[in-house]
């Protein structure tokens, strides 16, 4: 929880435990490292340092004592590691923040398969998967405008500025919206697609699509945005952030992209739109596209 500052273990045998503590209290951003006497900082041969960091280390702008001790302690004989809050944080960031541009990179590809197959053009799949991460970027903008920077979350919320966004909430805002965003997206294409199959001019399948989807999509992401705002009621400030993000991104993504973005793009790009190469067709195992009307 931000604001509470979370203390550090250091494991380490028992003949090594006096020298490590030593070291562990000159490492710099640790206020205080002590030895518990008896079972509580020794037991089996191996003794628990515990290190009072002098700032809360629960955000990736905080774990500077962390990293110090770590680094302090690694070569050092017999420790066996840290472990904390700071230090699972830590290890959870590079766990998991370390693998995104790989994990994003695959469910990029993975995302134009499917929908250059479902929507046999190659331009609106690539369209669909960058305009999704610009609504991502958008959300994640607002967030750290909203909650890390303070503009508003006081007077919404009386909230002061959080300074950072707690670790885990990026990732899961990602995982949410990303599905959330793709399916408005497959929504509406689909329609223009099966418009376009139908004979119509680039422009008219727009309008034939957005007048089918508009309150689909709009309804579900009121319905969504709704319940968003229900949880951002929660006690927890973290839950908040979340919810608020989640919810923000349901709303831009409705409206400035999908009613507005999406349609927009399409109709400026024109026939491009449905270049679907035969040979990717074949490959695909989908029917080629149709000839662009006149």
């Amino acid at each position: 929880m931000a604001g509470v500052i979370t203390p550090m273990e250091v494991l380490v045998s028992q003949p090594h435990a006096g020298a490590v503590l030593a070291t562990v209290r000159r490492v710099d951003g640790v206020a205080v490292a002590v030895l518990p006497p008896g079972a509580a900082g020794t037991r089996g041969g191996y003794a628990d340092v515990v290190a009072v960091p002098a700032i809360e280390t629960v955000n990736s702008s905080t774990l500077g004592p962390v990293r110090a001790t770590e680094a302090a302690v690694d070569q050092m004989p017999g420790v066996v590691g840290v472990a904390g809050a700071g230090p699972a944080q830590q290890a959870f960031t590079s766990a998991v923040y370390g693998n995104t541009p790989l994990m994003v990179a695959i469910l990029a590809f993975i995302m134009l398969v499917l929908l250059t197959r479902a929507f046999r053009s190659v331009v609106l799949a690539i369209k669909a998967v960058l305009v999704n991460l610009v609504t991502l970027a958008a959300t994640f903008g607002i967030l750290t405008w909203f909650w890390q920077d303070g503009h508003g979350s006081s007077a919404v919320f009386g909230i002061p500025a959080t300074g950072a966004v707690t670790f885990w909430v990026p990732i899961t805002i990602f995982a949410f919206l990303f599905g959330l965003s793709m399916d408005y997206e497959v929504f509406l294409l689909s329609r223009i697609r099966e418009a376009r199959d139908a004979g119509h001019t680039t422009h008219d399948s727009v309008v034939e699509g957005l007048g089918r989807t508009g309150r689909l999509i709009t309804c579900a992401a009121l319905i969504l945005f709704l319940a968003f705002a229900s949880l951002a009621s929660a006690p927890i400030t973290d839950i908040k952030v979340l919810a608020t993000g989640l919810g923000i991104g349901i709303l831009l993504d409705a409206t400035v992209v999908r009613a507005l973005l999406v349609p927009s793009i399409v109709v400026l790009l024109g026939d491009v739109n449905w270049w679907f190469p035969p040979w990717l067709a074949r490959l695909l195992r989908v029917p080629p596209a149709v000839r662009p009307a006149a």
